[in-house]
């Protein structure tokens, strides 16, 4: 029976959208179930009704995988529906899903109560939302809590499953929270409502010394203080931290289940580095807010969910990053909790001219921690051990020294584990059984490429040390390509992306009046700057090529020309590179997150 009572509190599966012109009609694809929403597309009215022939005939019909939410643009509102999924794999008997597909729907028919400018704002707003959309990773289950680690689910209370799946979800993992809100605050609706979230899954059956068992790995990003790399930077006044990602591996055999948990998140002081054309801009701690408030908040925060804390900071002592190590150094020592221990360790440094074996010193150092938290295990529904801490790691961007820490420090977990299981012998390591090995390094690196693709825009850096356990030439040629990548994406495409991120999860809400009354954020006016320098470097860089090429029969007047259209090139990109915050692509939505905290 509470069986029974559990799954009337799931999510429905399956979904068949019936689109008239006045409505849209959404009725489970489940036998015994006679349930149908109707959104009416003038009033905007939501309803739960009994299925009595109100579908018209003609509608057209749509299979669809569940209902992502509802965003108003400029244009009204739109539902955002699930179209096409891939199975990912199940943990604990559970189906989790990729989102494959998306379609956004208007509830207005046409645009002609829309100006021209709100035509082409209401255009550019829809593109944003499917820019985000697009990402590839987003994930869904309608048996299974995705935002929950395996150990805080074993905790929970037996009325904890009579809650609908996505008001029992953690809030900081939810990415359709704010597209929800209009289902989501109608409890009756509750079993349309499916809870998103982003991040990275991946589910390997595999074999080791004749024992099968899965092996699991998820990454949870978090939704508060989202964003881009250079955007998105430091902690706000709440104690959210950019990148914040909690990352979970999972080993199911024979009845047991295990989980190891660790988190990344940016250095929690009020800092930025906006870009400004530099590859590496100058990160600028606030002198106006008081960062032990945020410090204390996001602590007390992470001690609450995970207990204990190692804060491995991986920056480099020196340089621009030193004012980050030693901002990050006094707020521990002020806070003075004996719950949180501080861990720095200059990567860089210690790991220069590719001695990556160095990275032992940081896992000796850690490895009485490692013991002392240890993992959750429990055998069917018995509790073996818990997990009483957490490593949470750190560098400047939390991707690429991170992921490396990260996969380490999982590997020295798993080990322990599989002893543990009887599945390797004490003293024993997988990297002897090359099948699994491969399988464990890949999807690590895997992980790594996704959440910098996620934050920064392209795949992680050194993750050829993550795949073969070593650094290789064409690893580090790889990682010069998508530095250069990454470099024109932040400092040209990341404003863009910002924007989006922000309209997604309500962030910035649009208004009805942008274009009319009330100016739109989408048309803000550049510097002459912006447009005369570069019109400047154009015509004076030809005239010197020009110049060249044009033989002289005087070459001193011909080196003449060469020298002052040389020079009034170099002259201007360097006045470019000096107003370079001119000349990037800033976010417009919410302009608050461009002022130095």
């Amino acid at each position: 029976m509470a069986t029974d009572t559990n799954r009337q509190m799931l999510p429905y599966e399956a979904l068949r959208l019936h689109i008239s012109p006045t409505h849209f009609y959404l009725e489970p694809i489940e036998t015994n179930v006679r349930e149908l929403v109707t959104i009416d597309r003038v009033s905007r009215e939501i309803l739960l009704t009994k299925k009595e022939n109100q579908i018209p005939s003609g509608s057209e019909v749509k299979s669809i995988h569940g209902i992502l939410g509802i965003i108003h643009l400029l244009a009204g509102p739109y539902l955002i529906v699930i179209t096409n999924r891939a199975k990912v794999g199940t943990v604990d008997e559970k189906t989790i899903w990729k989102i494959t597909g998306t379609e956004i729907i208007p509830y207005q028919r046409t645009l002609l109560h829309l100006n021209e400018q709100q035509v082409q704002d209401n255009g550019r707003y829809l593109s944003m939302v499917e820019s985000v959309l697009a990402s590839d990773s987003f994930y869904f289950s309608v048996t299974f809590d995705l935002t929950h680690t395996m150990q805080r689910l074993f905790n929970t209370s037996p009325d904890f499953k009579q809650i609908p799946l996505h008001e029992r979800a953690d809030a900081r993992f939810v990415w359709n929270g704010f597209v929800l809100r209009d289902l989501s605050q109608q409890p009756e609706l509750s079993r349309f409502c499916i809870p998103v979230m982003l991040g990275f899954i991946l589910v390997n059956q595999c074999e080791l010394k004749g024992q099968a068992f899965k092996y699991t790995l998820l990454s949870r990003r978090s939704c508060f203080r989202a964003g881009t790399r250079y955007y998105m930077r430091g902690m706000d006044s709440e104690g959210h931290v950019a990148n914040f990602v909690e990352t979970e591996q999972i080993i199911e055999f024979s009845g047991i289940k295990c989980s190891f948990v660790q988190t990344r998140g940016s250095v929690p002081l009020h800092w930025s580095q906006f870009p400004d054309l530099s590859y590496k801009p100058r990160p600028v701690i606030s002198t106006s807010h008081n960062h032990l408030d945020g410090f204390q908040r996001h602590f007390a925060t992470q001690v609450f969910h995970y207990g204990k804390q190692v804060l491995v900071n991986l920056l480099d002592q020196k340089g621009s990053e030193l004012k980050l190590v030693d901002g990050y150094g006094q707020m521990v020592k002020n806070l003075n909790n004996n719950q949180i221990r501080y861990e720095p360790f200059d990567f860089h440094k210690e790991c220069r001219k590719m001695q990556w074996h160095r990275l032992s010193v940081l896992t000796d150092r850690v490895a009485e921690d490692l013991k002392s938290f240890g993992y959750f295990m429990i055998h069917d529904s018995s509790v073996v051990s818990l997990q009483t801490g957490i490593f949470r790691t750190n560098c400047i961007d939390c991707l690429d020294r991170t992921n490396v820490v990260q996969s380490l420090l999982a590997k020295k977990s798993l080990l322990d584990q599989f002893n543990k299981l009887g599945i390797l012998a004490v003293g024993e390591d997988f990297d002897s059984y090359p099948s699994f090995a491969s399988v464990f390094k890949n999807v690590w690196a895997d992980n790594a490429d996704v959440c910098a693709k996620q934050y920064a825009g392209t795949g992680a850096l050194k993750t050829d040390f993550t795949r073969t356990g070593k650094r290789t030439v064409l690893g580090a040629l790889k990682d010069g390509y998508n530095s250069l990548i990454r470099y024109f994406l932040n400092n040209f495409y990341d404003g863009y992306r910002q924007d989006a991120t922000d309209l997604l999860l309500g962030n910035y809400e649009v208004e009805d009046t942008e274009g009319q009354t009330k100016p739109s954020p989408l048309r803000q006016e550049r510097d002459w700057k912006f447009y005369a320098l570069p019109a400047i470097f154009v015509v004076a860089f030809s005239m010197c090529i020009i110049s060249i090429l044009i033989p002289d029969e005087h070459p001193s007047e011909q080196a003449m020309y060469v020298l002052f259209w040389g020079g009034a090139s170099v002259i201007t990109l360097g006045c470019i590179y000096y107003y370079g915050q001119e000349f990037v692509d800033r976010p417009k939505l919410v302009q608050g997150k461009l002022k130095t905290e």
